[in-house]
């Protein structure tokens, strides 16, 4: 049965209200995709019932996080659209390891890590091309505001088909093992990053000072307001010469006038105003 107008708009204030995310009219087909398993799951006949179960919660229970959680997208893969990665391989990086030289400390953020193929192909990059890093305290930082596909991301555990995607042959043969039927990366690249649950739409909890942030493909999701106070507060937590990467759809222009591009080779990449 298809979803009413006023279910929709239910579960659609529900998302903009606790994680920013924006489902405008004419995606009841998304809705109804993404809470037809959770409904079976939770044991209810129909999405209106389970709909119904979550309007007599008050406040944020526990079926409203699932919903929340239901809705986020989760599209993503090794080394994805390429560029980004190619800058940091020869641009970002290397600046970051002469101007980092006296402290050998570099701290990543990839922020809305999704199952955790950004933050891997970050670090098997790092591995790959720089040795010298061998002895500097490297942390990659990768946060999602989905339980469930943070989960994922933590086991390192991949299809073939999700390994297929983006990833040389020559990383899949040096950093990771094959298991009953799947692919699991080696624990010398998993102890590069930690995972750690993050609403980016909700206050932040305290964060390290970071080189680089990998923020891609997530504030197309958002509305204006929220847009402008992510930028914003990423200033605050990023070092002087750092570096924002946002997705190919995404910008930062008239949204914050404290961060101003820069081209990196086929990559374009934001720095703090001053710094630029």
């Amino acid at each position: 049965m298809a979803l009413k107008l006023e279910d929709f708009q239910f579960i659609s204030d529900i998302a903009r209200q606790n994680a920013a995310i924006v489902i405008e009219t004419g995606k009841e087909y998304l809705v109804e995709t993404r809470l037809e398993p959770l409904a079976r799951q939770e044991g209810f006949g129909s999405i209106e019932a389970l709909i119904t179960q979550v309007r007599l919660q008050k406040g944020f229970g526990p079926l409203h996080a699932k919903i929340v959680d239901a809705l986020t997208t989760n599209e993503t893969f090794f080394f994805r659209d390429f560029h980004p990665f190619e800058a940091m391989r020869l641009k970002v990086l290397p600046g970051l390891i002469s101007t980092r030289a006296a402290t050998k400390r570099l701290t990543i953020w990839s922020a809305a890590c999704s199952s955790g193929q950004e933050p891997y192909s970050l670090a098997m990059m790092i591995r790959e091309h720089f040795p010298q890093l061998r002895d500097w305290s490297i942390k990659i930082l990768a946060t999602d505001l989905s339980p469930t596909i943070l989960g994922q991301a933590r086991t390192g555990r991949y299809t073939q088909l999700q390994v297929n995607r983006g990833l040389p042959a020559i990383y899949l043969v040096k950093y990771f093992a094959q298991k009953d039927g799947a692919w699991l990366i080696k624990d010398d690249i998993k102890s590069m990053i930690e995972f750690r649950e993050m609403n980016l739409a909700q206050p932040w909890p305290m964060l390290p000072a970071f080189d680089v942030v990998f923020l891609r493909n997530v504030m197309i999701y958002f509305d204006v307001e929220t847009k402008k106070s992510i930028l914003r507060r990423l200033r605050a937590c990023t070092l002087p010469h750092s570096h924002l990467f946002l997705g190919t759809a995404e910008t930062t222009m008239n949204l914050d006038t404290g961060w101003k591009p820069a081209t990196l080779g086929s990559a374009v990449a934001y720095q703090h105003a001053m710094a630029a």
